[in-house]
This record gives structure tokens, C-alpha cells and sequence, in this order.
């Protein structure tokens, strides 16, 4: 039995672990203010991050990349086959209204208070009538959409430097700075506590999050690849560009941001 529990815990915590590694890139290409040239990319955002460690951050993308390939997608694929997507998309609330308090706190921090009126108020409704957190009412029924910041983009807010470039094993792309925000952030994260005390249902915990958030994007991790002529580049310079889009957002409400992309002076 305890073998067994240990096989569980450690494959929950590596499918979790993993799923952060197509998270940004994806999320980047999505952007509409996304340049999807490094020349362009670099001239809106500035110079290209630092990538000192890029033999190191090359052989860990390569290990992420098959990864994903071998277990985390055929594992995510077989959720969706029996898993209704309704259900996967109340799962994927409750996980959002459950990390509420980092985007409280860093809008907080920021000092965007109407913002953090707004994520107070969805975290009370969606924890009553959402009935804990697994609908959005606050957000189909009273139009309050989230406020996504954390901690890097809270540091960048405050003139942090991005630093380096790392391509973590298992967690994928980062920046020295967003690696000390992701260490902040765990501090208001209750998974982390809920690791903290068992292990094995905390690793349980992020693993089935990661898995169920996987199964509503497959194939959008596949696309970016296959459009890129180095991967590698492509995810970090995608990786880049969002994090840069997110603290100018954070900071100025995106106005620079679309007033570079779009040509037009923002009013």
C-alpha cells in the first residue's frame, strides 16, 4: 500500500509540476497584441531577455517538451474522453476562485483598489452562490471579470528587472524575477499549505488541476510548436513578450503596449 501511495503521489506531482510548461507561450499567441516576429517582438518590448543558461534551459525544454508529449497529454486526452467538458470547466473555477487571494493581494499591492474591491466581491459570490467557487456567477450574472496579477508582475510594477531567462525542469519557462514571485505567490496559496500538511493530497490536488486545465486546451501547445521554426526561441521569446505585455498592463492599463502596437495614440 505504501509503495502504491508513493507511485500516486509522485506521478500527481509531476503531471502538476508539468503543466505549467505550455502555459505563457500559449497564452502569449493568444494575446491580440501579439508579434509573432522576434525582430518586431524585441523593437515593441525592448532587448531580448538574457539567456545565459541556454544550453542548460535547451536540454530542460527538450525533457519538459517530451514530457508533455508522453504523459501529460495522453493523460489529459483520456480525462476529456470521460470527463464532460462542463464539468472540466466548473473544475477549473473552482481552481481559480480557490487562488483568489493572490490576485487580491498583488492587485493590493499595486495599489489598483477598485480592482481589488472587484476580486473581493467575486471571491464572496462565487464561494456562496457559486457554491465554492464551482460556477462564476460573479462573472455571468453581475459582469465582475478577474483581475489576474501576481507577485512578478508586481515586482516589475516596481521597477524589479526581469533578470534571466530559466527553463525550469518540469515547470517550463520563467525569469529570475517570476521565479521569486512564483515563491512569494505560494505563500496565498492554499494548495501549497494543503502540501504542506499531506503531501500526497497536495500533489494529488495540483496534479488533477493541471490535468483538467490541459484537457480544455489540447492542441493549442502543438499548434505554437509546429509554427515555430525553433521552439525552443519561439516559447522563450513568446514567454518574454507576455510577461512584458502583463507588467505594462499592470502598470499602465496596456496604453503604451497597444499605443506601440496599433500605431494610434491612446486618448
Amino acid at each position: 500500500m505504501n509503495c502504491r501511495k508513493g507511485i500516486v503521489v509522485v506521478a500527481g506531482l509531476f503531471v502538476a509540476l508539468l503543466g505549467g510548461m505550455r502555459t505563457a507561450p500559449v497564452q502569449a499567441a493568444a494575446d491580440p497584441y501579439y508579434v509573432d516576429d522576434m525582430a518586431s517582438a524585441n523593437e515593441v518590448n525592448g532587448a531580448a531577455i538574457a539567456d545565459p543558461l541556454e544550453p542548460v534551459n535547451r536540454f530542460f525544454f527538450e525533457f519538459n517538451d517530451r514530457l508533455y508529449f508522453w504523459v501529460l497529454k495522453p493523460v489529459s486526452t483520456g480525462y476529456s474522453n470521460v470527463v464532460a467538458e462542463d464539468v472540466r470547466m466548473s473544475i477549473r473555477d473552482f481552481f481559480h476562485n480557490l487562488l483568489a487571494p493572490v490576485r487580491i493581494v498583488n492587485n493590493l499591492l499595486q495599489g489598483k483598489m477598485k480592482n481589488t474591491a472587484t476580486e473581493v466581491g467575486r471571491f464572496v459570490i462565487n464561494s456562496t452562490l457559486g457554491v465554492a467557487g464551482f460556477g462564476d456567477p460573479a462573472k455571468n450574472e453581475f459582469g465582475l471579470e478577474r483581475k489576474e496579477e501576481d507577485l512578478g508582475q508586481t515586482l516589475g510594477v516596481y521597477g524589479a528587472g526581469e533578470g534571466f531567462y530559466i527553463c525550469w525542469p518540469l515547470l517550463g519557462p520563467s525569469s529570475l524575477r517570476d521565479t521569486v514571485g512564483l515563491a512569494g505567490d505560494s505563500f496565498l496559496n492554499p494548495l501549497a499549505y494543503v502540501m504542506a500538511s499531506d503531501f500526497g493530497a497536495g500533489a494529488g490536488a495540483y496534479g488533477g488541476r493541471e490535468v483538467n486545465n490541459t484537457s480544455l486546451t489540447l492542441g493549442d501547445y502543438e499548434d505554437f510548436k509546429e509554427a515555430a521554426f525553433d521552439p525552443y526561441l519561439a516559447v522563450r521569446d513568446a514567454y518574454q513578450q507576455y510577461r512584458r505585455n502583463k507588467v505594462i498592463d499592470a502598470s499602465q492599463n496596456g496604453s503604451l503596449y497597444k499605443e506601440q502596437t496599433s500605431g494610434e495614440k491612446q486618448p
